[in-house]
């Protein structure tokens, strides 16, 4: 009995082939670290060229899948972030899809995003990378195609993971002390938190260990921790309660 086509077999000839254009596929990665005391977003300048869309503008780095090299999304993300900035991430997530008509003036585009965090010493970048500050939750630069939309949602999604997750660990140094830590917590947070509190909980987490020496300075020395090894983020069953 003759199966009757659906949406599934529509567009393809009997040779195999696609009878449809496709749509540009390309991944953007937002990456943030802290640096100078602020949250802080990596960006590159587009090429100088006339045929490229936004010439010399700056957007999130990334580019097209390439089907021959990218396994999956995340494997084309991570190509992308260390080719156009040199730099690679412990972590990196799924943000979500943009596509549109008018995204892109060269066809009808769709790009997946992501978002990465790195330690503010994490390498040397490319020379059309710069980092630029996030301030007010905003960046006051303009942005090529849909980036800064895609920026905000990024900004929106990292704070709303640090009330309930131990994200801000992958956005320190190799060694650090637990001051430092809840610092940059409050940094993309945009509020202070209650010391007590703070320690009692990422040591509950069992996400880093002390290191065998300490820090010394002007005031009492402090134990240095590190991440542990292979640590997956740490979920938190409350939020960071705001101060009375």
């Amino acid at each position: 009995m003759p199966v009757a086509d659906d949406d599934r077999t529509e567009g393809i000839e009997k040779s195999g082939h696609l009878d449809f254009v496709r749509p540009l596929t390309t991944v953007d990665v937002v990456i943030f670290s802290i640096l100078g005391d602020r949250l802080q977003v990596l960006l590159v300048q587009r090429p100088a060229r006339e045929s490229e869309p936004f010439p010399l503008s700056l957007a999130l780095p990334g580019g097209f899948v390439d089907v021959a090299r990218d396994r999956d999304l995340a494997a084309c993300a991570a190509r992308k972030l260390k080719e156009k900035t040199g730099v690679t991430s412990p972590y990196l997530e799924q943000l979500g899809s943009w596509g549109s008509a008018s995204r892109d003036p060269r066809g009808w585009s769709a790009t997946h995003a992501y978002f990465a965090l790195i330690p503010a010493e994490a390498g040397a970048l490319t020379p059309d990378a710069r980092w630029f500050p996030i301030r007010d939750g905003k960046l006051k630069e303009k942005l090529a195609f849909d980036h800064g939309d895609i920026l905000a949602s990024a900004i929106q999604r990292l704070r709303n993971k640090v009330e309930y997750t131990s994200l801000p660990a992958y956005l320190m140094p190799a060694e650090f002390t637990l001051p430092d830590l809840q610092r940059v917590y409050e940094i993309v947070l945009d509020r202070p938190l209650e010391k007590s509190a703070f320690r009692t909980r990422i040591l509950s987490a069992d996400m880093i260990e002390p290191v065998a020496k300490m820090r010394r300075g002007p005031n009492r020395p402090a134990q240095l921790y590190r991440l542990k090894k292979n640590s997956e983020p740490v979920y938190f069953v409350r939020t960071f309660n705001p101060p009375e």
